[in-house]
């Protein structure tokens, strides 16, 4: 199918950000759809209103009513089968492997830049389009697509959106990397009307009800659920746990066991079932293996490259060299001690603002 280079599909999740991208492009000139992405199935859609989720009814009523406003053409499309595929089932898989997986990751991977871009292009369009605060460039003299960090600092979202590639950068387009701030949004919402102007940030994982993963999958696996033994760094006992997939690296509060110090969660080991705890400093590292690593507009990692690499989705990137320990793997060692390295999560690396890829937390090595 030809696709019309000024037509452009935008992920509409009933919030500010792509409402506001939706009228940006329309303002450029666009040809604009939106879309909202219906992820629950029908009997967990009221969940997903509790949740005050992207994907509930309420969020597609709104987003519906933005593009009325607009006078754009508006469809919800199912993508229930995907979601449940490549981010809710490997969100449980991994918490039940003793990993701390981030899901937003996977759903911009999969679904956003992936799926939705497919079904964008069914429908003639060149473009999607999201609500992400980040900028795609084009370097000429590379020739190659790259990512920036957004000029609104705080809200900058490259960390999750390291998985690019060139092919799906070509297509994208994310409109709100040039505004300097939220309240900036925010503002043109209002001004605009839409119902959406003053819908707060969602906080929490979309699928989760009150942050409450260890009973997410509980729900979803109780045979997998298993108490065992906290260990400290010797292997001593100290007491029964309730599961780790209740558990993360850093995590202090809600362990269930009083021993006379703050003690935090400094690994799990899951063919033991164990839970290390130890002390806050226990919980620092300076080196970490990262596997399924993608880089953006570099084609490998040959030797070692000074970077800012960046661990959690609210960190700030700190100096680190990268070394390249074979297929798809890279050994990250810092210039100073990370809070909290934990496997599952995403380490993203950084030239300067432009984002160089990343890959996944397998381990601390030191």
């Amino acid at each position: 199918m030809l696709l019309d280079k000024k037509k452009v599909v935008v992920g509409m999740s009933g919030g500010v950000d792509s409402s506001v991208a939706a009228y940006v492009l329309q303002k450029q000139g666009y040809d604009v759809i939106g879309v909202t992405m219906q992820v629950w199935p029908e009997m967990e859609e009221s969940e997903a209103e509790k949740v005050g989720s992207c994907c509930g009814l309420s969020a597609v009523d709104d987003a519906r009513r933005v593009a009325n406003k607009l006078g754009i053409p508006f469809y919800v499309m199912n993508f229930k089968d995907i979601f449940e595929e490549k981010v809710i089932k490997k969100f449980v898989e991994e918490y039940i492997s003793g990993r701390t997986p981030n899901p937003c990751i996977a759903c911009n991977k999969f679904m956003k830049f992936d799926e939705l871009l497919r079904r964008a292009r069914n429908l003639g369009a060149h473009y999607v389009a999201t609500g992400h605060y980040a900028k795609i460039v084009y370097d000429e003299k590379m020739d190659k697509y790259r990512v920036q960090k957004s000029h609104a600092v705080a809200k900058d979202q490259t960390y999750a959106l390291y998985n690019f590639t060139q092919e799906q950068l070509k297509h994208t387009l994310m409109p709100l990397g040039e505004f300097s701030s939220k309240e900036e949004v925010r503002r043109i919402a209002s001004e605009l009307d839409f119902i959406t102007a003053s819908k707060p940030d969602s906080q929490e994982i979309c699928f989760v009800k009150d942050d409450d993963y260890g009973k997410f999958i509980q729900e979803r696996k109780p045979e997998k659920i298993v108490s065992g033994n906290f260990v400290d760094k010797n292997g001593e006992i100290l007491g029964k746990h309730k599961g780790i997939s209740y558990y993360t690296i850093g995590q202090r509060k809600g362990l269930g066991i009083a021993l006379g110090k703050p003690m935090y969660v400094v690994d799990i080991i899951p063919n033991k079932n164990q839970v290390v705890l130890g002390e806050n400093e226990d919980v620092f590292g300076i080196e970490l293996l990262a596997e399924d690593i993608n880089l953006i507009y570099l084609n490998k990692i040959e030797k070692s490259l000074k970077v800012k690499a960046q661990i959690r989705y609210n960190a700030n990137a700190q100096d680190a060299i990268l070394y390249p320990e074979g297929e798809n793997l890279l050994r990250v060692v810092f210039e100073q001690p990370q809070r909290a390295i934990t496997p599952g999560q995403a380490v993203v690396f950084y030239d300067e603002d432009y984002l160089l890829g990343g890959g996944t937390i397998t381990k601390k090595v030191r």
